[in-house]
């Protein structure tokens, strides 16, 4: 009998789904779970995206679309960039995709070659070393450290640049820290000399503080971004990459092959959140930012270690080294016996270990009982 191929056997699985996972089949048998482990919003998709939607299937807009997009959401996307980052894009170098995750696919499918190397901070979000070891590829891994705010700087980054490094990866608010990565730091990144990959998928969900596109300082750049998170659009799988025009053309067959197109309903309806969704948006980001200002109080009070305060996404990475050297094991005791989901440090690399991410991304009162949940747990110990 055949066995699944190696890669497919030794992928690591994707630990806070785990987590979920185990949560629902708590929840199953009776038990109350607060869910602070999953960073997907709470919010419902704003009602002018849905009925953009609508409308677009009404006008028959169900069939594939161009490979690289529709070109209304594709111009969409260049006003967009143009008003907050003051940065010029072709949309002939955007590719729409059904989501980021097939987009980093595609990217990493196009920049690397087995045996080269990708430089990624540590901690980072789970599935970056994932997809570059997929692809036969090697992760470069540089640490970043919570005293610090978590910031990838320009000289340990530097140290990791040899003859195979392909490309530099930021994501500038980062999962799982939840900071913010300054404008001179990833000017220094971009004067490094290797292609920038830069995860976006966070911006617009910034509190107090401006964020930066890679495309401010380099043209030698690869951009991930989508709707999943600032318009509370998980379900409706559209992403989109901005890459230098020599990589379109290899990109888009990429598309053609294995993906064929993104939805054409969620293409209109994204192009609806850039232009009518900025209430909503910002009604959203208010209430973000209220969670974010209590979670980020209490948890010190908890004694849990945040030397910076993160100010973005709807993350923070809390040092929890005080109560278990686990943090694996720790977060499930958190679920088993406080009825609270966190995600363990470990997900995202081992510098991360000994820590916990937390997200707002659930209401004020649900996080105020998860949190009590977890201040009983802790008198427990």
């Amino acid at each position: 009998m055949n066995k699944p191929t190696k890669r497919a056997r030794e992928i690591p699985p994707f630990i806070v789904m785990d987590v979920l996972e185990k949560a629902h089949e708590l929840e199953s048998q009776g038990h109350s779970i607060i869910h602070l482990e999953i960073g997907e919003p709470d919010f419902p998709t704003p009602e002018c995206i849905c009925r953009a939607a609508h409308d677009a299937i009404k006008r028959g807009e169900t069939h594939y679309t161009h490979s690289l997009g529709i070109i209304e959401l594709r111009e969409a996307i260049c006003r967009d960039y143009h008003k907050r980052y003051q940065v010029n894009i072709d949309p002939g170098q955007i590719l729409v995709t059904s989501g980021t995750s097939p987009a980093m696919f595609m990217i990493f499918s196009a920049l690397l070659e087995a045996g080269e190397e990708i430089i990624i901070s540590d901690p980072h979000y789970p599935c970056y070393p994932n997809f570059a070891n997929f692809m036969g590829a090697t992760p470069a891994l540089v640490k970043v450290y919570e005293e610090d705010g978590f910031q990838l700087r320009a000289e340990e980054i530097k140290k990791k640049i040899g003859p195979r490094t392909k490309a530099i990866l930021i994501n500038s608010p980062s999962n799982p820290t939840g900071n913010l990565l300054s404008g001179q730091r990833m000017e220094e990144i971009a004067e490094l000399g290797p292609p920038v990959l830069s995860d976006e998928i966070y911006h617009g969900l910034v509190y107090g503080e401006k964020e930066h596109s890679i495309l401010e300082f380099t043209n030698n750049a690869f951009v991930l971004n989508g709707f999943s998170k600032l318009y509370a659009m998980t379900g409706w799988r559209l992403g989109y990459i901005i890459v230098p025009s020599e990589f379109v053309r290899p990109l888009q067959k990429i598309q053609q092959n294995f993906f064929i197109s993104a939805g054409s309903i969620s293409q209109w309806a994204g192009m609806t959140a850039l232009e009518k969704a900025q209430p909503d948006v910002d009604r959203m980001k208010g209430i973000y930012d209220k969670r974010r200002r209590y979670m980020i109080s209490r948890l010190r009070e908890l004694g849990f270690g945040l030397t910076v305060e993160p100010v973005g996404a709807f993350y923070m990475l809390a040092n929890a080294k005080h109560l278990a050297g686990s943090s694996y094991k720790l977060a499930f005791e958190i679920l088993e016996k406080a009825g609270v989901g966190v995600s363990p440090g470990i997900d995202f690399g081992q510098n991360a270990e000994g820590y916990l991410r937390f997200s707002y991304a659930n209401s004020l009162e649900n996080i105020k009982e998860g949190l009590n949940r977890i201040e009983d747990f802790i008198s427990r110990l």
